[in-house]
Order: structure tokens, then C-alpha cells, then sequence
């Protein structure tokens, strides 16, 4: 179970974010961007060392995006051979020095992605520890997934999302957010698992749709 430090975070994670989103090709802002928080979900580390959140963000300089999602890892140590999905760092008022990871790229956060995709665990609150996020969703049809993924992930990004190979197909990560008509997320063809969820446009309404889906074969953006 992940424990939510009520806390100081410098700098915060969306002073990371607004430094690391203009390197994205799937970010659409210009300028300086202003990300806030629009919603999300995390699941746990079942060796308890590495946090695991999916943060949802709106950005004001890009009024044509509904939403971005960015997974993230929380590390107490630097990941060998990931040195380009580090976001940051940051200072923690309880756990000290913590390295933030673009999770695409962190083989703990993809293992726990596809256990909930398989039913294995269930989404947390984002900001409430030993909370399940009722919210979020989540499917698979055909076999169990692969308990366990070797090495390192190997992601690639795209103008619209990030797509992750495994061993059980290619897990493609919507990056830019699309609310599904009345609220009824369609999963797209050869898709074979999804996570969704809630989130909160810009102009405070709530919004439903797909944050991930898995594919068979190859898969597209």
C-alpha cells in the first residue's frame, strides 16, 4: 500500500512537468506551458520502493487538448540505463532527494499497468492512501498477461501518444485525452485490454475516456 505524505515537494511535480512537456512530440502548447492537475489514479509497488502515479494535466496554452496523461515514477535512487525518461528531481519533505521517471520508460510501473489491465490489482486514489479509485476502469479479454517484463521498457513517442512494447502485444498510452461521447469510452479495433478514467476539463466539467489500451500484433497510434 502507498503511502501519501502530506508534504513539500521542490520543485513540485508540475514545475517538472512544465520544464520536461516542450521536449513531448505529443504536446501541443506553446510557449511557456502552465500545467495543473486535472485528475489521475496510482497503483502500488508491491516491493514498496517506487511511487507509481498516472497524473492527468490541462495546460492553458493548448486549449485544443482535452488532457494529457503522464505517468510517473518516484524513485529514493537513479534508474540504470534510464537516463532519458528522468523528468527531474526533487526534494521531499518526508523521503528526501526522489527521481521522477517518465513511467513509459520504468519496467515497475509497466509490470503493475498490466496487472491491472489483467484484474491483478486495483487503481488507488491519487491523493487518499489505502483509498480504491472506484473511477478508474479497466478490461482484458483472451489469456493472463505476463507477470513479469525483462529489462528495461522500450518505449517509443509519437504526435499522439506513447506506444510500449511487451510481451504480451504493444501497450499504447493516449497521451493527448479525448472525452468519449456521453461517457461510453469504445475500445478501438484490435484492441484486447484498456484502462479509463475520469478527469476535469478546463472548463470544470468531468470527462470520461481511455488513458491506455492493449493490442494485439504490432498496433497503431
Amino acid at each position: 500500500m502507498a503511502i501519501i505524505h502530506r508534504t513539500t515537494l521542490t520543485p513540485t511535480k508540475l514545475e517538472l512537468l512544465a520544464a520536461w512537456l516542450p521536449s513531448r512530440p505529443w504536446y501541443a502548447g506553446s510557449g511557456a506551458p502552465r500545467p495543473e492537475k486535472a485528475g489521475g489514479f496510482r497503483l502500488d509497488d508491491p516491493k514498496g520502493e517506487v511511487g507509481i502515479e498516472f497524473m492527468v494535466i490541462t495546460e492553458v496554452s493548448a486549449p485544443g487538448a482535452a488532457g494529457y496523461l503522464v505517468p510517473m515514477t518516484y524513485r529514493g535512487a537513479p534508474l540504470d540505463g534510464a537516463e532519458d525518461a528522468l523528468i527531474g528531481t526533487t526534494e521531499h519533505g518526508v523521503l528526501g532527494r526522489r527521481w521522477v521517471y517518465d513511467g513509459c520508460q520504468d519496467p515497475v510501473l509497466v509490470a503493475e499497468l498490466l496487472a491491472l489491465i489483467d484484474g491483478r490489482v486495483e487503481a488507488q486514489e491519487q491523493s487518499v492512501s489505502d483509498a480504491v479509485d472506484r473511477d478508474v476502469t479497466r478490461s482484458r479479454t483472451g489469456a493472463a498477461l505476463t507477470a513479469e517484463q525483462p529489462g528495461l521498457p522500450l518505449a517509443e513517442d509519437s504526435a499522439h501518444g506513447t506506444r510500449i512494447a511487451t510481451a504480451d502485444g504493444p501497450l499504447l498510452l493516449h497521451r493527448v485525452l479525448t472525452p468519449a461521447p456521453e461517457d461510453a469510452p469504445v475500445l478501438p479495433e484490435g484492441a484486447r485490454g484498456h484502462v479509463g478514467g475520469v478527469w476535469t476539463l478546463a472548463d470544470g466539467t468531468r470527462a470520461h475516456g481511455l488513458f491506455v489500451t492493449l493490442h494485439t500484433g504490432t498496433g497503431q497510434d
